[in-house]
């Protein structure tokens, strides 16, 4: 008898622990119950789930096999449970909203609407954009330092960062890929996909702060610049993939109270300061531009931080962060033009 009492007690406590965790739409009894329904017949009102005819594979309940569920659907992993919980918080917050009450959070996430089965198609949108951008920006740099400027003795570019701010597009352009597909569809893997490139690139970003900020040219003591803030973010990218995430949570405070945001936010924080103090002591002759990008990269990071519930349902703070970056991204490719102009002739002038 005690036996039992203490199972029932656990039983009890673990319940509590997960509402504590969970946010506020998924604790709503009346969504879960209207997700438990769901689950049984398929439907919300007159809103009924093709998906809920299918198992967790693809493979249809009732019906050959010629009738499973397309590839390019089923990466989305789009089920029945998934429909069931994304029609029950449509339903919910038109309740509320009737009743005047504020959008609330389901599972760590704004009820956003989809299009086209996109989870956030604003924010995908936007990622596609600043890929675009970067893309536009690096061929740019890619053509001036190469065909436009000239080439030193060894037939290699003036420019001592060039291969530097190559490595640096590659990882901008994966960091905005991985961006689109995780705001397709919130899983899992796009997941760590999406937040283990974006460290990896504000990592290398950190990286080249330092070493264009203090003229760091010798070889050897770029490696030793470079090798702890590698080891840091190989470490947190570990850390992110082998452990549970606290992005989202509300005991948390949604975003910033996570290790990551946190990491992240002091990262791209560090390598703001940098370029600002830089900028506030160089000559360059660009470096308004570098003002610009930073003061704006500094202001649209409080959209990470003062988060709100997305318009009619698809654009929210993150997304209007992602909406910013462009014309930044736009300014940083055209600074680096500048930068590799600047120094090239510099160094001509020295040679002479």
């Amino acid at each position: 008898m005690a036996r039992c009492r203490l199972l029932l007690f656990l039983a009890a406590l673990s319940s509590i622990f997960g509402l504590l965790h969970a946010s506020a739409g998924d604790a709503d009894p009346i969504y879960r119950a209207c997700v438990d329904q769901c689950e049984k017949t398929g439907c919300v009102g007159d809103k009924c789930s093709q998906r809920c005819n299918f198992t967790s594979v693809g493979s249809p309940i009732d019906g050959p096999w010629y009738l499973q569920e397309p590839l390019y659907l089923r990466w989305k992993q789009w089920d029945c449970l998934s429909d069931c919980r994304y029609h029950c918080m449509l339903s919910r917050e038109d309740e509320r909203k009737k009743v005047g009450l504020k959008p609330v959070k389901y599972h760590g996430k704004w009820p956003f609407q989809r299009v086209n089965g996109i989870q956030e198609p604003v924010s995908v949108a936007l990622s596609a954009l600043n890929l675009a951008v970067q893309f536009h920006g690096w061929v740019s740099f890619f053509i001036l330092v190469n065909y436009k400027l000239p080439f030193g003795p060894d037939r290699k570019p003036y420019y001592e960062y060039t291969g530097l701010w190559h490595i640096y597009a590659i990882f901008s352009m994966n960091s905005w890929f991985w961006s689109a597909v995780f705001h397709s569809r919130d899983v899992d893997w796009t997941e760590k996909l999406d937040y283990s490139s974006a460290v990896a690139l504000l990592g290398f970003s950190l990286i080249l702060a330092v070493l264009r900020v203090f003229n760091v040219r010798d070889e050897a003591s770029r490696v030793m610049v470079s090798a702890p803030i590698v080891a840091f973010v190989t470490t947190h990218i570990l850390y992110l993939n082998c452990y549970q995430l606290d992005y989202g949570k509300l005991m948390l405070l949604d975003h910033i109270a996570g290790l990551n945001m946190k990491v992240c936010l002091a990262m791209g924080m560090l390598q703001l300061s940098l370029w600002a103090v830089w900028a506030g002591v160089t000559h360059h002759p660009s470096r308004w531009k570098l003002w610009v990008v930073v003061i704006g990269g500094g202001l649209v990071s409080l959209l990470e931080i003062y988060e709100f519930p997305p318009y009619m349902g698809f654009v929210d703070a993150h997304a209007l962060w992602h909406a910013t970056t462009i014309p930044l991204t736009y300014l940083w490719w055209s600074f680096v033009r500048d930068d590799s102009e600047f120094r090239t002739t510099t160094l001509i002038k020295k040679a002479k």
